[in-house]
């Protein structure tokens, strides 16, 4: 078999160049933080099993979370129940600055691979292992995905309609947010260890981080003892606040619930009268006759276009945002301008969502597509000192998967 040579992310000279990382993760939350680490110029590889990342075999959206969180990354699909696939991956832990996992708390140890075997192997390695609900308590062996976080955490307690149903967020928000956290987490683990040579051991969950995300929730109930409940849109204590008004072609959402904001929203729909109405006096107030409140602002800005209204309380310092959908998003000026949806390297210019954020003197470039299960299969153990006639004698046996298109050589 011939190995071609391939581009590492780490030839785009970013700000992780020289960065090895092995993702043994699944799903969200570990891909996608490695995912953050690859486009900032470290080498990922996704160690796979020979059926692949489970998100690869669940339909639309499994695919789209592999193209979303894997891009930039190589693959290699490998047998970890097999003593000579538990080899390989020994192989490639050895030098690796960080290893990211995320199965059931005690897989990697049963499967030799676990924190303590890797930086005995490698001290400098930084070990970082995402649970559902932690390591120590009582549901540690409990699968975690998103929904379960969201639910057990509170926030699908303060998500949805005042008297109706606990909702999920519309979107894996915990998942998403456990990711950026654990990138968060390494980044300072990797800056340690530039100054103390010591590599670290990380745990995150998305319990904790669904909790995190909550944290002005959490004080306000600590200092009130007030449960938060659901009350659908608007902030529970000011008013109007978070608020959704239609508009002729759509809705708009706003906040004018300083002094400030609200007397110029007052004379701006000249309702200067509801500055001294007794039920609208104050904050307080406000929120007491809030249906109110929100049926007379209604009245002043329905007869508009969305992007009228925008303009117009936004020109005179009011708070205010068009709720747009997906296609309406990828119209707009400020998401244009940001750059936030990128183009990736293959041929066809695939578009995805980059990073939301730049460093300066950093330059944005774009990063390869997601990999094939195994594309790299040959390359990454080649990478490690296995020889060409090894890795043939393992494809051949079923220990490591390569796809047949790129049976004989590795792009």
């Amino acid at each position: 078999m011939e190995i071609r040579p391939t581009r590492h992310a780490t030839e785009e000279c970013g700000p992780l160049s020289g960065v090895k990382v092995i993702d043994f993760g699944q799903y969200i939350a570990a891909p996608a933080a490695t995912a953050v680490l690859a486009e900032l110029g470290a080498e990922v590889v996704k160690v796979e099993p020979l059926y692949g990342d489970q998100a690869r075999r669940i339909g639309a959206f499994g695919d789209a979370m592999i193209r979303a969180y894997n891009r930039g990354k190589r693959s290699l699909a490998v047998d970890l129940r097999d003593e000579r696939g538990r080899k390989l991956a020994l192989q490639l832990v050895a030098d690796a600055d960080v290893v990211v996992q995320n199965m059931r708390p005690g897989a990697m140890e049963r499967l030799g691979l676990g924190p303590a075997a890797v930086r005995e192997l490698n001290p400098r390695a930084i070990y970082a292992s995402v649970t559902g609900f932690g390591m120590h308590g009582p549901s540690r062996n409990r699968p975690g995905l998103d929904i379960a976080a969201q639910a057990e955490s509170g926030i699908m307690s303060v998500t949805g309609e005042a008297g109706g149903d606990p909702l999920r967020v519309g979107l894996p928000v915990v998942d998403a947010s456990t990711a950026s956290s654990l990138a968060q987490a390494i980044l300072a683990a990797l800056f340690r260890r530039e100054r103390t040579g010591e590599g670290a051991e990380i745990e995150i969950s998305l319990l904790e981080v669904a909790i995190h995300l909550q944290a002005a929730n959490w004080e306000e109930f600590f200092d009130t003892g007030r449960e938060p409940t659901r009350m659908g849109n608007g902030q529970p204590t000011v008013a109007p606040a978070a608020d959704v008004i239609r508009t002729t072609d759509g809705h708009i959402v706003m906040s004018a619930y300083t002094d400030e904001h609200w007397g110029t929203l007052c004379r701006l729909i000249d309702r200067t009268d509801l500055l001294t109405d007794p039920r609208f006096a104050s904050n307080p107030l406000r929120v007491r006759h809030r249906s109110m409140l929100l049926q007379i602002l209604s009245d002043a800005l329905s007869a508009m276009s969305t992007e009228r209204c925008v303009k117009w309380l936004s020109d005179n310092g009011i708070v205010v945002g068009a709720v747009r959908r997906y296609a309406q998003v990828l119209e707009s000026g400020d998401v244009h301008a940001s750059g936030i949806f990128r183009t990736d390297t293959h041929e066809n210019g695939g578009k995805y969502v980059g990073l939301p954020y730049r460093i300066g003197g950093v330059p944005r470039s774009s990063t390869d597509p997601a990999p094939e299960l195994g594309e790299h299969s040959g390359a990454v153990l080649r990478d490690v000192g296995v020889d060409i006639a090894e890795i043939d004698a393992l494809i051949e046996a079923g220990i490591v998967a390569q796809p047949d298109a790129v049976r004989d050589f590795a792009v």
